[in-house]
């Protein structure tokens, strides 16, 4: 029998956060902001800094959708490794962006999402039980 301990408790909050931080970021800017939002945005401030249109566009899909399904499988705790890596893949095309845009950028939307990220993958598995892929892993495994 699991027991909920101190540390299944925190690992649960710690991607429960992380997810839903994620998850508003990338529904701002799939559903309210927009995918052509997203990229006129970057499309202007990147003016000058000779980067493709289609590069632009690729990242502007590509990193708004990773947050939204990325934050979502977190907030539920389904294939939350993957989910994982694709959000730091994330915020590597983001950290790259915003320094090319200005190289002293202020990372007080990054730092927190990465410090996150980076404890939740140091830490255990075996401490995050209260998710999907516990859940799953139960159901299929013979008694």
């Amino acid at each position: 029998m699991t027991y909920l301990t101190h540390e299944v408790v925190l690992t649960f909050i710690l991607r429960v956060i992380l997810g839903i931080l994620f998850f508003f970021q990338g529904y701002d800017k799939v559903f309210k902001l927009g995918i052509s939002g997203v990229r006129s945005f970057f499309r202007e401030e990147m003016r000058g800094k000779n980067i493709p249109d289609g590069l632009l566009g690729f990242s502007a899909y590509l990193t708004s959708y990773i947050e939204l399904i990325g934050g979502a499988l977190l907030i539920v705790g389904l294939f939350k490794t993957w989910a994982l890596y694709l959000l730091g893949l994330d915020l590597i095309i983001v950290c790259g962006a915003f320094s090319l845009l200005k190289p002293m950028w202020d990372m007080q939307l990054l730092f927190p999402r990465l410090l996150l990220l980076a404890m939740l993958l140091y830490l255990p598995c075996e401490w995050d039980l209260i998710s999907l892929d516990q859940l799953l892993s139960g159901l299929t495994q013979p008694e």
